[in-house]
Order: structure tokens, then sequence, then C-alpha cells
């Protein structure tokens, strides 16, 4: 395709059932001619896999993320573990790395104890995933591209606001509506307001009031589509950091200096081999390396160690593990205390 449009890219990426009209005000061009835009994005494939952003742990769920090395010897081994691995019921994320790391691969489970008895299944049936470092994730912020701001006639703050996943939240309970709501957004994140009604077999107006009180409670975090960042020239990596001499104030130091910095566009704090997970994307190569500099200068006494790998690919992307809804106690429980969803309750 011809000259990429960062601006629209911008808009998609945060919110990718954003609509035309929306989208037309911002940019201050016309919805026929950003209707051809997005349609050639999606032909070429530079915007594709789109997901919904649920918080996991409203769900009464954790979330680990596990580094494999050597996990595979040629294309047809890769592509075979792969599917594998997005048929298992407990992996949300499945992304690849170049450099010390194969695959990456995000599991969410109700307790380490139940992890650790599917983990220990995944690596019976593929055994050369033998070789690996296991990350317990404690939240996540998310960022949206704000290096992509200067490509934008005006700017929203309302478009720059983090978002926090994680972290320790009470669990929540659905009713059978709301869960039919969430199941078709994880199976299809775009589908649009009369489809989503007639997946669930509610009228328009009921799914529409269960989706807006879904996102209202933050059970919903957003929509977004995974950037083909190679196709659009972006520079996107990840920074793991082991930190030492950690107190509050020197924690609240380096969090700020982070959060300020557009080319971050997400934050894991974590347990295990580091503490940090940074994910960096740049048009511009060398501003990542001025950053890694500017930051291991000004937290020299902080920072004990740190490493740098390239994104590859992503595979898939998500927040919910389809196990969730294969099991009836949640909905049970909601029921017992007490609270009947309105309209007829279906099979999820």
């Amino acid at each position: 395709m011809g000259k990429i449009d960062y601006g629209l890219i911008y808009f998609l990426s945060q919110n990718s059932r954003i609509s035309l009209k929306e989208v037309s005000s911002h940019l201050r061009k016309s919805s026929q001619r950003l209707k051809y835009s997005i349609s050639a994005l999606n032909k070429e494939k530079i915007i594709e896999k789109p997901y919904c952003i649920f918080d996991y742990s409203c769900f009464g769920l954790i979330l680990f993320r596990v580094y494999f090395r050597g996990a595979y010897i040629n294309d047809q081994d890769k592509e075979h573990i792969i599917k594998e691995l997005e048929n298992n019921p407990y992996v949300t994320s499945i992304y690849e790395f170049t450099g010390e790391f194969d695959l990456t691969v995000e599991f969410a489970s109700p307790n380490p104890s139940k992890f650790n008895k599917e983990f220990k299944k995944l690596l019976e049936s593929i055994p050369t995933l033998n070789d690996y470092k296991m990350i317990l994730n404690f939240v996540t912020y998310l960022f949206p591209n704000r290096y992509l701001i200067r490509y934008l006639n005006r700017v929203d703050d309302l478009l720059i606001t983090e978002k926090i996943i994680g972290g320790d939240k009470e669990k929540e309970t659905f009713s059978a509506n709301e869960m039919s709501i969430l199941k078709n957004l994880l199976l299809n994140p775009n589908m649009r307001l009369i489809q989503l009604a007639d997946k669930t077999g509610l009228n328009a107006k009921t799914a529409k009031s269960i989706l807006r009180n879904l996102i209202k409670r933050n059970i919903i975090r957003g929509f977004k589509y995974t950037l083909n960042t190679k196709k659009l020239n972006i520079n996107k990596c990840r920074l793991f950091i082991k930190l030492h001499n950690l107190n509050l104030e020197s924690e609240s130091k380096i969090m700020e200096f982070i959060i300020k910095t557009k080319e971050i566009v997400q934050i894991n704090k974590t347990a295990g081999d580091w503490d940090l997970e940074l994910d960096i994307e740049s048009l511009d190569r060398d501003k990542i390396k001025y950053l890694l500099l500017h930051l291991r200068e000004s937290f020299k006494g902080l920072i004990e160690r740190f490493s740098i790998i390239e994104f590859y690919h992503c595979y898939k992307r998500s927040y919910l593990p389809p196990f969730i809804f294969q099991e009836p106690f949640k909905i049970k429980k909601f029921f017992d205390a007490g609270n009947l969803p309105e309209g007829n309750t279906h099979k999820l």
C-alpha cells in the first residue's frame, strides 16, 4: 500500500470498535476515505487479530508468563507447537521473540496449583518445551501508542490514559447473560451490537446495557488490533529489568520515569528472575537506544541488570482463558447468592 496513515493506526490500535464517524472527527478526514484506508490495512494484514482487553483478576485468575528456549528446530515443529498451545484452554497469549527466547506463552489460572498441574500436562505432550523461565505477573499497565501522537491534529486526553490490568482486585460474579456477552466478545471482539444480540439470544437494548455495564465496572478495559509492526516500520522490543536497593521512594521515581516515557507501551510488574518488563515501541531505533542509556544513567544505583530482546510475531493475544466458560460453578454461585439475571438464561 501507499503512505501509511499513522494517525489512523493510532486510533485503530486503541479501539478496534471505533466508529468511522468518530475517527473522521478526530482526523478531519472523510468517512469514505477512511473506510478505504481501513480496508487496505486489513487486506495487507497491517492490522489483524483484534482482541478484547478483559481484567482477568476480576475473574479470580492469576497470570503466569513462560519464556521457552530451543522449543523447535524448524518451521514445521513450530507450527505444531503453536497449534497445540492455541488449543490449550489455559493459554491466553502466544508470541515470538528473536534472541534468547523462542516462544513466550501466557497462562491464566485460578491458583498456582492448578497452573502447575496443567503446565506439567503441557510439557508431557510437547517434550521439547523443557527449557524455560517462569514469571508470575502481578500487574500490567497498558498505554496507547503515545509516540504516534505527533501524527494527530489534536489530542484528546482520554485517549492517552493508561489501563491497569491485574493486581489485587475483588473477584466478581457474573450472570449467565453477562458470561454469554463475554464469551462472544472473546471469540469476536469486533462483533457489532446487532450480531452480539443475535448470538446471545438477547435483544439489542439488553445486550448494549450489559456491555456498557461490563465496561463501567472495568471488567472490559478496551478493544484493540494487533499491529504488524514490521510492515509499519515500528521497532518493538521487551526490556527486562532486575532491581536492587529498592524502597517505596526509589520505586516511585523509576515508575514515574517509565510512565512518562511515550515509547513505553506496556509495563509488567513481575516476580521471578526480573522485576519489570517494559514493552518499547518507536519508529526510530535510535530513540530506543537513547532511552536505554538514559534509564541506565538515571537509575544506576537501582538497576542491578537488564537485557533486551526484539519482538518477532504475535500468534495469539487475549486476556481470558477459554476454560472459564466451561465451568458452570461461577454461574451457580451467582444464582445461589439470590441474584437472578433478567431474561432467559442460556447455555454457554
